[in-house]
């Protein structure tokens, strides 16, 4: 269970890419606290300095301001690194419905840049962020991988093509590359704040600061809500795994189903607050239902993840009492 029994080679260098966003921050805070060294690479489009001020004095990390949409900058990263965990990305499916050129260039050609990068300089092992957005419109429940439907937003067919991308890079090149399908992460970092938040911390800060909160549609639409320490466990399980487990993709999740006017009431009850949610339109490109099937991840990553919805959404709470 967890992960700080995974082991690597003493002085291993670890890149994570996004490493200023709210998971490649705790990815860089957990290889930090096992002894790794660590270099983080983010352009702050979406990422903050404040997510990695804590670490700048810190003797195994470096911090790279750079944007993967350059090549040369992914070759002077991946310079002398063993593993890279390549979180990058725009995310947000409505977002990419209105900017399809950019999420194309950001998430397709800067993971190329990345993939490339990593060949020259003869890293490891490649695990990169996937999203169960690639299973589009399949409306069969769990969601297991092989039998994804029609890609319903930019973004998704974003992450779908770096999929095939990087099956390529290890089946042509060697490069042993590890995709990891996120279902809806949550937890500490989360960003609250903007038109595309996340909708665990968005509510807890509305909640938090007497605002009335914005559901999209009718609230009876479910997600396989997942907190941020399984998946931090899933990457670091994928840089361990057998070779293999290369050249997949895999469900992350702790394979449960949360609806979200259910999580809403949730949340009011925990913080004793009485408020009734307002309503609007359902957001386009939005998959109705999610929820995962891990058995694969469990088999050739050795996933076994140990927070629960119920454990997770407790500690985000606290986190985000404190540091709103």
């Amino acid at each position: 269970m967890g992960y700080e029994n995974v082991k690597f080679q003493e002085n291993s260098l670890f890149l994570v890419t996004g490493g200023a966003g709210f998971i490649g921050s705790n990815l860089c805070e957990a290889l930090l606290k096992m002894g790794y060294r660590v270099r983080c690479l983010d352009d702050l489009s979406t990422g903050k300095r404040t997510n990695v001020e804590m670490f700048l004095d810190h003797p195994n990390y470096t911090f790279i301001e750079g944007d993967i949409k350059d090549l040369d900058t992914c070759m002077k990263a991946t310079q002398g690194v063993d593993y890279v965990l390549h979180q990058a990305a725009w995310g947000s499916v409505p977002r990419s419905i209105q900017m399809p050129m950019f999420y194309a260039q950001n998430n397709i050609m800067g993971t190329m840049n990345m993939l490339e990068a990593c060949i020259k300089n003869g890293v490891k092992r490649f695990v990169y962020a996937s999203s169960s957005s690639v299973y589009g419109d399949e409306p069969v429940l769990p969601k297991c991988e092989g039998k994804e439907g029609n890609l319903l937003s930019p973004y998704a067919v974003s992450k779908r093509v770096n999929e095939e991308c990087a099956k390529q890079y290890t089946m042509h090149y060697g490069l042993e590359t590890v995709g990891l399908r996120y279902f809806n992460v949550f937890g500490r970092r989360q960003d609250p704040d903007g038109a595309y938040a996340a909708v665990i911390p968005k509510f807890l800060k509305q909640l938090l600061n007497g605002e009335v909160p914005t559901i999209n549609g009718d609230g009876k639409q479910s997600r396989d809500f997942t907190y941020i320490e399984n998946v931090i466990e899933a990457n670091l399980k994928a840089c361990a795994a057998p070779k293999e487990a290369a050249g997949k993709a895999y469900n992350i999740a702790y394979g449960g189903r949360e609806y979200l006017i259910d999580i809403y009431y949730g949340l009011t009850k925990a913080l004793n607050i009485d408020v009734e949610p307002n309503f609007g339109p359902d957001r386009p490109g939005d998959i109705k239902h999610s929820n995962a099937d891990i058995s694969r991840a469990r088999e050739f990553l050795g996933y076994d993840p140990d927070w629960s919805f119920a454990r997770g959404i407790e500690a985000a709470i606290t986190w985000y009492k404190e540091n709103l």
